[in-house]
């Protein structure tokens, strides 16, 4: 009988209670687990049972976390490799499951909380905003791993209302700044930053702009584990309050609460 693997996201960018009920549930009744060391917050670990085979991915390659997987699930084991934050948002996913496809292991994604969402929580804002910000773009930056386009490619966007989330950048953070001045983006366009977001530890730069964002960046320094956020959602304060979506505007007519009758004449 073959077992079984299941991906799922631990309880976001750092607290482990955001993780899914559905994904506990996989975590209460695993017989191995493998998480992402160097992200995943162990405390995550505290739902594993007391004879769950634990392997810590951060020093592992490919080839060894796949081998371990397949294995264990050709003896009839149910898997689960803990990702941090969402897999499907730069969690080295599809690597994984080629190699289970390939050696017919069955397998199930629960997703779970990324960076971004868990920074626009922790400061209690919206990445979409009413008539405002209706795109998100989700990039990142690096020194090191080829990308197919760049920030500089991608911020043209926020010239036309985006709101732009960057991970890995933060050690690169005038690389970033210099990326967005040359696609336009002005100087004083809001940019925050959250560090560790929803770990103990979590540090937040508020009311930023791109002109002074590197030097506070820098005053705190920081310098891995950040999420960066562009643009005008990312600081409310400057814009005209209260905003209002049209979804919930008393206007505003839907499905759900239609325009009303009296007497069959319609109520302009």
């Amino acid at each position: 009988m073959v077992g079984k693997v299941i991906f799922v996201g631990a309880g976001g960018p750092g607290d482990p209670e955001l993780i899914t009920v559905k994904g506990m549930k996989y975590l209460q009744q695993a017989d191995v687990i493998i998480y992402a060391g160097s992200l995943v917050n162990p405390e995550v670990l505290r739902w594993a049972r007391p004879n769950a085979e634990i392997y810590n991915s951060a020093s592992m390659t490919l080839e060894e976390i796949v081998n371990i997987m397949i294995s264990r699930a050709r003896e009839g084991k149910l898997v689960v490799r803990l990702k941090s934050g969402d897999a499907g948002i730069y969690g080295a996913l599809l690597e994984e499951v080629v190699a289970l496809r390939e050696a017919g292991i069955p397998y199930e994604v629960v997703p779970g909380v990324t960076a971004a969402l868990a920074a626009a929580a922790a400061l209690g804002i919206e990445l979409t905003l009413p008539k405002i910000a209706q795109t998100v773009i989700i990039t990142r930056a690096s020194a090191r791993v080829p990308m197919q386009g760049s920030i500089k490619d991608f911020a043209k966007a926020l010239l036309m209302g985006a709101t732009m989330a960057i991970y890995t950048g933060v050690h690169l953070i005038d690389k970033v700044v210099k990326e967005l001045r040359e696609a336009g983006v002005p100087d004083d366009t809001p940019v925050t930053v959250v560090y560790k977001a929803t770990w103990p530890d979590q540090l937040i730069i508020r009311g930023g702009t791109l002109a002074d964002i590197a030097e506070k960046v820098k005053r705190a320094r920081i310098t891995k584990d950040s999420v960066i956020i562009v643009g005008k959602a990312a600081d409310p304060s400057i814009l005209d309050l209260p905003l209002r979506s049209s979804v919930y505007d008393p206007r505003h007519t839907h499905s759900f609460r239609p325009k009303p009758k009296i007497s069959g004449t319609d109520v302009e």
